[in-house]
Formats: C-alpha cells, structure tokens, sequence
C-alpha cells in the first residue's frame, strides 16, 4: 500500500512539471527603420472647369449630337441650332462687303480724275472735295460692312455648340424642336465638366497648418507656388491613397469663423473614375522621413487601457508595456511612445504569454519593411 502511495505521489510530481514547463514565444525587439510622416484631411473633388453651354442666337434646336452622360473631346458638335436665317445675313454682309469695295473704288477714281483736272483748271476744286469726301465715306462704309460680315459669321458659328474642353458631358436639358435663345436669354442646353485632372479641396485647422508650415519650413502663402507638396487621396471604398497629385492651391487667409485655410491638391483622374462631389480622404506628407520603431501589427493588442504590447523581462516573465502606436507601413505598426527599442517583443505565442507568467523566448530579428511598403501604405 505505501509502495503504491508512493508510486502515485511520483506521477502526480511529475505531471506538475510537465504543467509548469513555460510556453515557448517568438520574441524579438522593434525594427528601426525610415519612416514618413502624414497629416489626414478630410475633402470633397471637385471638377477642374464646369461650363454650362447656353444657346448665345435665337432658333429652334434641330439635333443633339452625343449621348447623355457620354465623354466628348475639345471641339466636339453637340448641339445644331437652326441655320437658314444665319447663312442668309452672312450672304447679306458678304454682298454689302462687295458693294461698299465696289463704291470706294468709283470713289478713289473719281477723285483721280478730278484732281487731274483741277491741277490743268478743268475742274472746280469743290468737285475735288466732293470726290475726296465721297473716297473718305466709301472707306468708312467698308469698315463698317466688314465688321458687320465678321458678326454675321460668329451669329453662324453660334448656331453650333461646341464642347469647349475634353470632359464629360450630363443629360441634354432641351429637346430638339424648341425655340432656344429667344428675347436674348440664354437657354441652358446641358453641362460638361472637366475631370482630368480633378480638384480635390479640403480644410486646415490652424494647429495642423502651423504643424506644416513648420515641416516644410516656408510660409502657408507660399505652399503651393514654391513648394511642390505632394498629396494623395483616397475613396472611401479605398483603404490606402492610391490617387497621387499635389497641393496647388491655398487660400489667402484664415476663415475667423471657422479657424480653418482652404487648400487645394490636383490629381490626374486618366480613366475618369473619380466623379465631382465625392468626399475623400488627403493625405498630405512630411518633406522629411524620421527613424521610428515598428512591431508587426499582430504584436499590437487592445484592451479597455488602450493600445499595448507584450514583452518577455530579462527574466523571461511576461509584462505589459502601453504603447501609441502611428501609421502602418506595410505590416508593420510605428511605435510613437511606450518603447525605448531594447525590448523583447513578444511576436507570436500570444495566447499563451500571460502577465505575471514565465515564458521561453525564441528570439528572432525583425527587419524594417523595403521602402515601397510605405507607398502602398499610403
């Protein structure tokens, strides 16, 4: 019976050990590494021209040339407006152009002539400033019909309507047989933008333009002109910033109501994906990248605390470290405060590490992310 006791007390030491063992982690310390710094906005894209094609001559509208909501290049005939009268005053001003060269030619001849005379006392000198008078009047009636021509055939050309620029155009707004541009109003036909590029406006707090104007080191006034910042942007069904441009535009001052400074970025928009009137998220970087510590971002745990991490003590014991981590690159989480970059980092093994508890590290080193990981992460 005591062999047996101890038999039993032996196996239950036993398994206390195998219990006891400490769990195997991955651990190692935080990556250094470059990274870039970027300030978020919020913003609306906006088209880079929007005309409203209006009808500048009276008559009825005779044919609609595109398809509504289609893209039509520079110059493009969207709209005929009826013709007949306009040929006809420009066929006028051509005959009026013919005759007034017709009567200062007869002018100037005549004046010859007279002079001729008058210099061999065969003509009265009054006959010679009747014809001079006649060549001087003929002259003015000419400019006159030719001006007259020039409006006749810019009448003529108003009778077609043109896309001003490459862009989009939305639905016809008049039907083909109603009279357009009457009592000298002018009928709105349809709207086009100009989407490629796009604009992209957004807002500045006060503390964030101080923040930039102290990165960039320049004056807000002279952002845009002097300083080519780029910008990137992304939709909302987007999770990095895949769209790349510029700031262009700031505006002259700030608002006092609001506190903020309206800024600008362009943005090449070739496969007109991005549509006027969408909100955005900016994107807006520092021009300078700094030295920061990054941990994958599985290492990174939350709880009602906050942010933390854990990490093996020189004793193998596992502690809990708070952290405020930054912007991802790649898979890669920046750790802005709570870590000094000696630390071990538990890496995987985390359901298994428990504060308080002993672990056994296995230490491997963590490499920086390439520099393209920070572009996609944009």
């Amino acid at each position: 019976m005591a062999a047996l006791l101890a038999l039993a007390a032996g196996c239950n030491s036993g398994t206390g050990e195998q219990a006891a063992a400490p769990p195997i982690v991955t651990v190692a310390q935080p990556a250094i590494g470059p990274v870039t710094d970027y300030i978020d906005f919020t913003g609306n894209t906006v088209a880079t021209a929007a005309v409203t094609l209006v009808a500048r001559v009276e008559g009825y509208l005779e044919k609609i040339h595109f398809t509504d909501g289609s893209f039509v290049r520079k110059n493009a005939l969207l709209f005929t407006i009826q013709q007949d009268q306009y040929i006809a005053q420009l066929e006028k001003a051509q005959a009026q152009v013919r005759r007034q060269q017709a009567a200062l030619w007869y002018a100037e001849t005549e004046l010859v002539r007279y002079g001729a005379l008058e210099k061999k006392h065969a003509a009265a000198q009054t006959t010679v400033d009747h014809w001079r008078y006649e060549r001087d009047a003929a002259r003015a009636e000419l400019a006159a019909a030719q001006a007259q021509l020039k409006i006749a055939k810019l009448n003529l050309s108003y009778t077609e309507v043109r896309a001003p620029f490459d862009g989009r155009i939305g639905r016809h707004l008049v039907y083909p047989g109603n009279l357009v541009g009457s009592l000298g109003k002018q009928t709105p036909l349809a709207e086009i933008d100009h989407i490629d590029p796009i604009y992209v406006y957004f807002t500045i707090s006060e503390r964030e333009l101080l923040r930039i104007m102290a990165r960039w080191k320049t004056p807000a006034a002279t952002l845009p002109s002097q300083r080519k910042i780029p910008a990137y942007f992304g939709l909302l069904n987007e999770d990095t910033y895949p769209h790349e441009g510029r700031v262009d535009f700031a505006a002259i001052s700030v608002a006092p109501t609001t506190g903020t400074l309206q800024a600008r970025g362009i943005f090449p928009n070739h496969d007109m994906s991005v549509l006027p009137g969408l909100v955005v998220r900016v994107r807006v970087p520092s021009p300078e990248s700094r030295s920061a510590l990054m941990v994958p971002g599985e290492a990174v745990s939350f709880d009602q605390q906050g942010e933390y991490v854990l990490v093996a003590n020189d004793k193998n014991v596992v502690e809990r470290r708070a952290v405020k981590t930054g912007i991802q690159v790649g898979e890669m989480l920046v750790i802005d405060k709570g870590l000094t970059g000696n630390e071990s980092i538990i890496v995987e093994g985390l359901l298994q590490a428990i504060p308080g508890r002993q672990v056994n590290p296995h230490r491997i080193k963590l490499k920086p992310p390439p520099a393209q990981f920070q572009q996609a992460a944009r």
